[in-house]
């Protein structure tokens, strides 16, 4: 029988609601709140929890219409518990314990970072849990965002096991950090995307940090520490537009091999034939590339989460949610707190 849920998003800086029916997504509404922080640099976490505060209700009403779903007609509402920003957390998980209390429906408390690994499950066209999601399992997964990256291992639905993380700053705070030395505006990871397709990749040469090291971890801080002597010391690179392209593109090149080649050793080593990628970093058109190219050097079968479905998003949180009310997983209470720093296993 088809389940209707509303899922809210709330971990960092988007505001985000969706209606999911039947593994198909009847409505996904995002208010982001890049202009807001762009002035401070990064996220301020007490402005981001006021921000949600201000968006949850108009962004839940309009998915909720878009939906043409009434508040009676859901039969579960889910919510990310974590992990995310506490404040941030707060707001969205519980809004959703009050309309499951309220309606009297089913509550469930969703891990981030196990939402993004199902993302790629969903098709581009229609907004729905393919079909035949069977067919990209096995797989080695990763996961590559702001705040973390991870290399998991799904041996079949919702059986994964994380094989590998970051162990200090994860590429996409990597990403922003070296964007932010360059002076690029915030967020700069989308810029350094764009700057990066009129430069040369080889122009500098830069770390790749634990790129033969026998392990599935990410580290990037040693990276973005290269770039930041590296300016100190051609400071009048800043000056010519070339070579900051050529230095996007340089930084990028160091990010996307140690991500690729450490997703493909991981694929082989496990003897799996499929890989997925999701996170916002997989939106970076240098990344998508790359994974192409080496899933198809290596016969593997290639699964990219949709780039709406990249950054954080209610809809993956409602897909999640559904799959995992009708396997019939015990429900967790009302009662239940966020979880910030709520590790995938």
């Amino acid at each position: 029988m088809p389940m209707t849920v509303l899922a809210l998003e709330t971990s960092c800086d988007e505001t985000s609601a969706a209606v999911v029916r039947d593994g198909k997504i009847l409505s996904n509404v995002v208010t982001s709140q890049i202009a807001l922080h762009a002035e401070y640099g990064g996220v301020v976490p007490e402005l981001a929890a006021r921000e949600h505060l201000k968006n949850l209700l108009p962004v839940a009403q309009s998915a909720l219409r878009q939906a043409g779903v009434a508040g009676t007609q859901l039969d579960a509402v889910a919510a990310t518990q974590g992990p995310g920003l506490p404040n941030a957390l707060l707001v969205g998980l519980k809004a959703a314990q009050a309309v499951a209390f309220a309606l009297n429906r089913p509550f469930i408390g969703i891990n981030h970072h196990e939402a993004h690994l199902y993302s790629p499950w969903i098709e581009s066209v229609g907004g729905a849990l393919a079909a035949d999601f069977s067919k990209f399992l096995p797989n080695v997964s990763l996961i590559v965002s702001g705040g973390h990256t991870l290399l998991v291992l799904v041996k079949s639905e919702l059986n994964h096991r994380v094989l590998g993380g970051t162990i200090d700053d994860a590429a996409g705070e990597c990403f922003d950090k070296t964007g932010k030395l360059i002076g690029l505006p915030y967020p700069a990871g989308p810029e350094m995307d764009r700057l990066a397709e009129q430069g040369n990749p080889a122009a500098f040469a830069f770390p790749r940090p634990l790129l033969n090291e026998a392990n599935d971890d990410f580290s990037f801080s040693g990276l973005k520490t290269s770039v930041r002597y590296f300016l100190r010391d051609h400071p009048a690179l800043l000056t010519d537009r070339q070579k900051v392209c050529d230095l996007c593109a340089s930084v990028q090149a160091a990010i996307t091999e140690v991500l690729v080649k450490k997703t493909m050793r991981a694929a082989q080593r496990e003897h799996i034939r499929c890989v997925t990628a999701s996170g916002g970093v997989t939106c970076n058109r240098a990344l998508r590339h790359e994974l192409e190219r080496a899933c198809q050097k290596n016969g593997l079968t290639l699964r990219l989460a949709e780039k709406s479905l990249c950054t954080d998003n209610a809809a993956m949180i409602g897909i999640l949610a559904e799959r995992k009310l009708l396997v019939q997983i015990p429900l967790p209470s009302l009662d239940e707190e966020i979880k910030p720093g709520w590790v995938l296993a």
